[in-house]
């Protein structure tokens, strides 16, 4: 059963509503991760430098932050994985009852070097929530992120995870794929709101931001 989900986002000068939908399906991209939520406020905080920035989204899922930097003037391209074309289409949904109708979306697995990915053009923005869930997947997302960021080496990837394990860490992966990132502070842009977008999915979860680049730019 899909349902819609509203986020409304707030400034002194400006406001946003972005409507979600939701489906109720074991297929977990279907509905808004807390992670997608913190992801969202970074965005919006960042708003202003977004517009007619290119920007990709890796592992959209419903696509709040994506959907949100399009509405923010962003250039959006909007991927899931292969396996996962009930989000892809979920995805085009979303956008069309936000009026979003330039978006492009696209399946892209992570660590496949696929003609997809090849042809992709440069991007200066990469955007993630919740990539980092499964270990074996990290180093595949690296992976991409580390190409797409060849593309353009002043790209930036803005990433949010969930802490589920203390023993869990990308730090040498980093290493190996010739990134290195910073932590920022929830508090910096409004993400330890309790109430982030008029939503309460935020709460009680320990959620971290991450600006991954290239080494030494």
């Amino acid at each position: 059963m899909q349902s819609e989900r509203k986020f409304h986002f707030k400034s002194e000068d400006k406001e946003l509503t972005v409507t979600i939908l939701e489906v109720v399906d074991p297929q977990y991209g279907l509905f808004t991760w807390p992670s997608a939520v913190i992801l969202a406020q970074y965005v919006w905080y960042n708003r202003n430098d977004l517009k007619n920035k290119h920007v990709i989204e890796l592992g959209s899922g419903t696509a709040l932050p994506g959907v949100l930097a399009a509405l923010c003037g962003a250039n959006v391209t909007l991927t899931d994985g292969e396996q996962y074309p009930n989000c892809l289409e979920n995805c085009r949904k979303t956008c069309a009852i936000n009026g979003l109708k330039n978006i492009c979306t696209t399946a892209l697995t992570w660590g496949s070097f696929s003609k997809i990915l090849l042809e992709l053009p440069k991007f200066d923005l990469i955007l993630g929530s919740d990539c980092f869930y499964d270990p074996k997947d990290f180093d595949n997302i690296l992976a991409t992120v580390a190409f797409l960021l060849d593309r353009n080496p002043t790209g930036e990837f803005w990433t949010s995870y969930q802490e589920r394990s203390a023993d869990w860490s990308i730090e040498m992966l980093l290493r190996k794929w010739n990134l290195e990132c910073r932590h920022i502070s929830l508090t910096s842009f409004g993400g330890d709101d309790e109430n982030i977008a008029g939503s309460d999915l935020v709460n009680n979860h320990s959620i971290q931001m991450l600006v991954i680049t290239r080494l030494g730019n």
